[in-house]
């Protein structure tokens, strides 16, 4: 994927405001003006006062963001959004235990795998940000700048500078070993600590330890404030390397095989979160004058692999 690709489009074209006639449809029942909610007799959301579950990633929790833009759901709809936060791969696996209705995360060989396996459908590329790496403003392994990350975890492990890793299976934690795997290095000793916890975790420990650790941007600049860590290596949005790319995907849980799955809100809110407006709004959100998402559902050129694992339509056709 390349960052910059892709242009968010905030006019509304046709075919979006058919998508969100649709929606409409659904939350208001029959005629009127679609108004969500608040529609009256038996023409009422036929979802209303249901509960959809997301299991989702931390940082979607922790910078704020579905605090901010799930009070539009809710009311458009009539129902309740029971987000849970979890890292990418708990967040996954509690989805295929049946615990989940739609599913947001951010490691695409995970999303991907999911759906091979048939626990999740109808996947959309949502959003973006990317990775940095933090550190102290001292950084005794000299990487400040460095435009490759691999070279600079590579410059980490040769000083043995204490590296912090979230080491919980998260789309971060994913991201770091794919990343020392690229490096040809395999941390451990002392330098290196796995604390199995999330990322505002990470954070606190690395500014108690004058430690590095990789960080998703938007949690980072979120807490900010209260740590004493620097970016020292940027993520493409601050023009670094396109290896730090994290892009985010939504989903839902398949039921075919979950039956308690609540499917038809899980696809209202897939078709909610992926509109222009909601795009939007993702858009626009900040933390301290700086923006943390960028919207990527609504593109000039969509990239139709979005719905489907890499390698599917090769590896699955008989024709």
């Amino acid at each position: 994927m390349t960052i910059h690709r892709r242009r968010f489009l905030t006019a509304l074209g046709a075919g979006a405001a058919a998508s969100t006639a649709g929606c409409a449809r659904l939350a208001g029942g029959g005629g009127g003006d679609g108004g969500g909610g608040d529609s009256g007799g038996d023409d009422g959301p036929a979802v209303a006062g249901e509960t959809l579950t997301l299991t989702t990633t931390t940082s979607t929790y922790d910078t704020g963001l579905l605090d901010a833009i799930h009070g539009d759901f809710e009311a458009l709809y009539g129902v309740s959004v029971d987000a849970v936060a979890k890292g990418t791969g708990a967040a996954l696996q509690a989805a295929r235990d049946g615990d989940a209705d739609v599913v947001m995360v951010h490691a695409r060989g995970l999303e991907d795998e999911f759906m091979r396996n048939g626990y999740g459908v109808n996947r959309r590329d949502l959003m973006f940000n990317d990775f940095v790496i933090v550190g102290p403003e001292s950084d005794p392994a000299g990487i400040q700048g460095m435009r490759s990350a691999t070279d600079a975890l590579t410059a980490i492990a040769s000083a043995e500078a204490s590296f912090v890793s979230r080491g919980d299976n998260s789309g971060t934690h994913t991201k770091e070993r794919n990343l020392w795997e690229a490096a040809g290095t395999d941390p451990g000793g002392d330098w290196y600590q796995e604390i199995g916890s999330g990322m505002g975790e990470a954070l606190n420990v690395a500014t108690q330890q004058g430690a590095y650790t990789l960080s998703d941007r938007g949690t980072f600049i979120s807490q900010r404030s209260a740590v004493d860590l620097a970016i020292l290596v940027q993520g493409p949005i601050g023009d670094g390397p396109e290896v730090l790319a994290n892009p985010y995907g939504v989903m839902a849980v398949n039921p075919a095989i979950h039956d308690n799955a609540n499917y038809d809100l899980a696809m209202a809110y897939i078709g909610w979160i992926t509109s222009p407006d909601t795009q939007e709004a993702i858009g626009d959100y900040q933390v301290n004058d700086e923006q943390l998402f960028f919207p990527e559902a609504v593109s000039e050129d969509p990239d139709f692999q979005q719905y489907v694992p890499e390698g599917w339509s090769s590896n699955s056709s008989d024709e």
